[in-house]
């Protein structure tokens, strides 16, 4: 319940967690944005990784008024009720006429949401092209991810290629595996039957700057190298039969991109045959953009990302995996005893909390949604558990629907914060039983020098004045 009060007063709300209890309503201030100099980012390209954090924690100290952070940056108390003047008074888009219809044909969001970008790190590479930029999770709400913030991850740049001249052949690695070769054109593909699925996409290095110790400060930088969509396409599987694949003697297939980096990945045929992995050019209703593969790119749901193989030009029918330079050099995990291994692309269960996350502010006690994401690559969400003490207890959160295989599961849980020091964390389980693991279950396991394929319990930490802090618990 609401209750109005006198002019210059804050409205109270009634604490959902404490039915007839008035309490303060609580207020969230997002993360700065934009929060590094040039000079900054200069000596973060040296190889300073923990200059990102110092120089985050200073400008958050310096940003109260923070105003490039987009929505709710530096939002005041609630002011709503009588006397509000922006209630009581004739406001300007409320006495005017707007701008004409279709005056940006494509459309573009508010230019209240300009905060809200992509933003790529620079510690992590000396070349833009060959860079990423990671998607803004600590403003998004539901599973979806807008295709303009779909995080990127290049080997050489991005293309924009002709669709007129896009060619997708499939062959064997020998003739027995494929009865006819064939040469596709996009015509082509756009006159097979589409399905349309949404599923996650993962980068294998996504958190992997956090393996050693806490690196970076915000959700965005953190997890930020994850995206959902709806994709449409054709079955690989299609595509194979019609060119008569041998799919018994089949073990592999091998993709191959058509943009510079000559970008080659294995896939187990099993996927295939399933009919999940898809030759995609479509992308949350409308073509893919370009930094997403336009006009065609593999999807191998629940697989980390540098298996989508983008700007898809080639499939090989084999037998075996072929060892290529990203599968035999890189993406591959360092174990405790220096060993590496191979061929691990499944991303496991994983969740993180995006609202309250590192770098905003709970601006006074009281009410609050805690709210986050969960994924598995080896199916659904089945549970998770939310923990305000550092995982000494833990609550069953609400999955919001819809809960799909292999996609981003949305989760909350109300929270009634007292103005203490906490905790905040999250622990999915998916439907094999598999237990997202603590950061000193998967450092046993792992060690602390590897990149790939962490996905640990991650845990924000709310100080007394309501700042959200990036810490680990082991």
């Amino acid at each position: 319940m609401t209750k109005l009060r006198p002019n210059g007063e804050a409205t109270l709300r009634t604490d959902p967690l404490a039915p007839g209890k008035d309490v303060s309503s609580g207020r969230l201030r997002q993360a700065p944005e934009n929060f590094l100099t040039p000079e900054d980012i200069r000596q973060v390209g040296q190889g300073r990784r923990d200059f990102l954090r110092a120089s985050f924690l200073t400008a958050t100290a310096a940003t109260v008024a923070a105003t490039a952070g987009g929505r709710a940056a530096a939002a005041p108390a609630a002011t709503t009720g009588i006397g509000d003047p922006d209630i009581l008074n004739p406001t300007p888009w409320g006495s005017s006429l707007g701008q004409p219809v279709a005056a940006t044909p494509y459309g573009l969001p508010s230019r209240h949401e300009r905060g809200l970008v992509r933003r790529q790190s620079p510690g992590l590479t000396q070349v833009a092209a060959a860079s990423v930029s990671f998607a803004p999770l600590q403003g998004l709400f539901g599973i979806i991810t807008p295709s303009g913030l779909h995080f990127e991850r290049h080997h050489q740049g991005w293309q924009d290629i002709d669709p007129t001249r896009h060619r997708f052949m499939i062959d064997g690695a020998r003739p027995e595996f494929v009865k006819t070769p064939k040469v596709y054109t996009m015509d082509d593909i756009l006159r097979l039957p589409p399905v349309s699925r949404m599923h996650f996409i993962e980068c294998g290095a996504n958190t992997g700057m956090e393996w050693g110790n806490v690196a970076v400060p915000t959700v965005q930088y953190t997890h930020g190298m994850l995206s959902c969509s709806e994709f449409t396409g054709v079955p690989l599987r299609t595509l194979l039969e019609d060119c008569g694949a041998d799919l018994k003697a089949a073990k592999y297939v091998l993709a191959e991109g058509g943009d510079g980096s000559s970008m080659t990945r294995s896939i187990p045929i099993e996927p295939v045959l399933s009919g999940e992995v898809l030759v995609a050019y479509g992308q949350n209703g409308e073509m893919l953009r370009p930094e997403n593969g336009y006009p065609l790119r593999l999807v191998v749901p629940g697989v980390q990302g540098v298996s989508w193989v983008k700007w898809l030009r080639r499939v090989e029918v084999g037998d075996r995996p072929y060892a290529t330079k990203d599968e035999a050099v890189h993406y591959i995990d360092l174990m405790p005893d220096g060993q590496h291994r191979q061929y691990s692309s499944i991303q496991e269960c994983k969740s993180v909390i995006t609202t309250p996350s590192g770098g905003q502010t709970l601006m006074a006690k009281g009410y609050f949604t805690i709210s986050g994401l969960a994924w598995s690559g080896r199916g659904k969400i089945k549970r998770v558990d939310v923990s305000v003490d550092g995982g000494v207890t833990w609550v069953e959160a609400t999955l919001q629907t819809p809960i799909l295989s292999k996609c981003l599961t949305r989760f909350s849980l109300p929270w009634s914060w007292d103005g203490q020091p906490a905790l905040l964390q999250s622990r999915a389980i998916d439907e094999t039983g598999f237990v997202q693991p603590g950061y000193g279950q998967l450092r046993a396991a792992r060690g602390s020098r590897s990149i790939y394929h962490n996905n640990a319990i991650q845990t924000w930490q709310v100080a007394e004045n309501g700042d959200v802090n990036n810490v680990q618990i082991l």
